[in-house]
């Protein structure tokens, strides 16, 4: 009980954990970069691209990893006639959330002008168990624009002896040409991962996918299904669309396949070397 005339203090506000709002813009012209901007915990680097190859730009995340709560946004501008490639510096971590915790989220825009050309270099996100990730990827682009992304995921941590046992995973894409939607793609798995059933990934850890989209897109599916090995995976092509899918046991051989195919891609679409940047064997 309080004394008379005591002052009863309140009890401080529950702490709330800090959490990142980070954000990264860059403007590609025909002359390399124009514009950019930048908010920690996202960096860009521009190391110096080798003779032949497009503009490059590396994405960093400063903060060492990801968890409930925080947010990361990229958006890439290629304008009338330019060309980039854009490659995270390393795989991106994303811890378990806290029970009370929002989802991670994970926004990258593509916009590309008239006759742009890109290359969306993404390495894999490694999910820790028990982490929740909303992750999405909006490819808007003119209908003579060329695109070349992927994007791959890493269930749990492996060398850790970690098994990714559930947790939240929403993965979209949305690919516009002239406006108008031509490919939605969304993968949601919420809650404990049962791997019996015909949705739980059966033994996978990692999948990935990559897409092309541009003319002659069709064009490139017998090369694309020469590439990819039928246990991994298989490719198709539709409406100006090549999709590669890919899934296995193995993250790390998964990832060496979708590296070699990239780089088969990019030679046969863009004329560039088959030898990926170098930062994507880090």
């Amino acid at each position: 009980m309080l004394a008379t005339g005591a002052v009863a203090v309140p009890s401080p506000p529950r702490s709330r954990h800090q959490r990142v709002d980070g954000r990264a813009r860059v403007v590609f012209g025909t002359d390399g970069i124009r514009d950019l901007e930048q908010v920690a915990p996202a960096r860009l680097m521009f190391p110096h691209a080798r003779g032949g190859d497009f503009p490059l730009v590396v994405t960093v995340t400063t903060s060492g990893g990801l968890t409930g709560g925080d947010r990361l946004r990229l958006d890439i501008v290629v304008e009338p006639g330019g060309c980039a490639t854009i490659v995270p510096q390393s795989a991106e971590k994303l811890y378990r959330v806290l029970p009370d915790d929002q989802p991670t989220r994970i926004e990258t825009t593509i916009a590309l002008g008239a006759a742009a050309r890109c290359e969306w270099l993404a390495q894999e996100a490694i999910l820790f168990d028990g982490s929740r990730m909303h992750r999405t990827l909006d490819i808007d682009m003119a209908p003579d624009a060329q695109v070349l992304a992927m994007e791959m995921l890493v269930l749990g941590r492996a060398a850790m002896g970690e098994a990714y046992s559930g947790g939240l995973i929403h993965d979209g894409w949305r690919i516009r040409r002239g406006g108008a939607l031509v490919w939605a793609d969304a993968l949601r798995i919420e809650g404990a991962l049962d791997r019996t059933q015909p949705y739980g990934l059966g033994d996978a850890g990692a999948l990935a996918t990559l897409v092309y989209a541009g003319p002659e897109a069709e064009a490139q599916l017998d090369l694309a299904r020469g590439l990819a090995e039928p246990a991994l995976g298989g490719a198709t092509a539709f409406d100006g669309l090549l999709v590669i899918r890919m899934l296995g046991p193995d993250a790390t051989r998964l990832r060496r396949e979708v590296m070699r195919i990239a780089g088969v891609l990019r030679a046969a679409i863009f004329g560039l070397s088959p030898s990926m940047p170098a930062i994507c064997h880090c």
